[in-house]
């Protein structure tokens, strides 16, 4: 969050968090303004920091995106501070414990998930052993979506791989597959695109469980030759190192 100056960053921090959403926002909707896409074409991905940013998407302006990618997120502001390495960030966003709920309420996805609402089709991804953002807030995330009778909403969660959420090249390049496919049955006008797919079931499954398998078939990796695991590797990292500039 620097690319301008600690000016333009510390611009945006606290109380002014939502300055980063309307930037994002403004982007989005210019995109649209000058026909170069639609809403039901754009879609939006971010890990970590830039996963509360797409949930904040998700919340503030769902008609703006036809699918949205989430993953490694914050998304409860109310007990970030209280699991993992969330106390470190308060000088970001604030502390829930003081007044500063108040505005920490305002970004914070899971207190704003409205009921009666067309959301886009969204994909949570997590990992079991992150050890910054806890995958807790993607858990209960999708819990409570399922409970307020929301479709459209789908989960996978990696149990190796720690807050990077793969563990090595070969799950980067699975989780790039897993995600690259969620859009293309999405924007790319598959059967999941639209804002009323499917429910949820009521139980926390994968995302193979989840999706029926004709709209999201997501194959065993097969061995690949090391030129191979090199290139999809580094195609993630790549694709992490742009991320990167919404993370912590």
């Amino acid at each position: 969050g620097g690319e301008f100056g600690p000016k333009w960053h510390q611009a945006a921090l606290k109380a002014h968090r939502n300055k980063a959403y309307e930037d994002f926002e403004a982007v989005a909707k210019d995109l649209v303004s000058r026909s170069i896409t639609s809403a039901p074409k754009l879609a939006v991905q971010g890990g970590s920091n830039g996963g509360l940013l797409t949930g904040n998407m998700l919340t503030r302006s769902p008609e703006l995106f036809g699918a949205i990618v989430c993953q490694v997120p914050l998304l409860d502001m109310r007990r970030f501070h209280t699991l993992l390495a969330g106390a470190s960030w308060m000088g970001e966003y604030g502390n829930p414990d003081t007044d500063d709920w108040a505005f920490l309420q305002s970004y914070s996805p899971y207190h704003n998930l409205k009921a009666a609402t067309a959301y886009p089709p969204i994909l949570f991804t997590t990992s079991t052993r992150d050890d910054r953002v806890h995958p807790a807030h993607a858990r209960k995330m999708v819990k409570k979506m399922e409970e307020m009778g929301m479709p459209g909403a789908y989960y996978y969660e990696n149990i190796e791989g720690g807050h990077g959420g793969a563990a090595d090249n070969k799950q980067r390049a699975f989780m790039s597959t897993l995600a690259y496919q969620f859009l293309e049955r999405t924007i790319a006008g598959g059967p999941l695109s639209g804002r009323q797919p499917a429910a949820m079931p009521a139980r926390r499954r994968g995302l193979r469980d989840v999706l029926p398998r004709r709209a999201l078939s997501v194959p065993k990796v097969p061995p690949m030759p090391k030129w191979a695991v090199t290139a999809a590797g580094a195609a993630a990292i790549v694709g992490l190192a742009v991320l990167e500039r919404s993370r912590l």
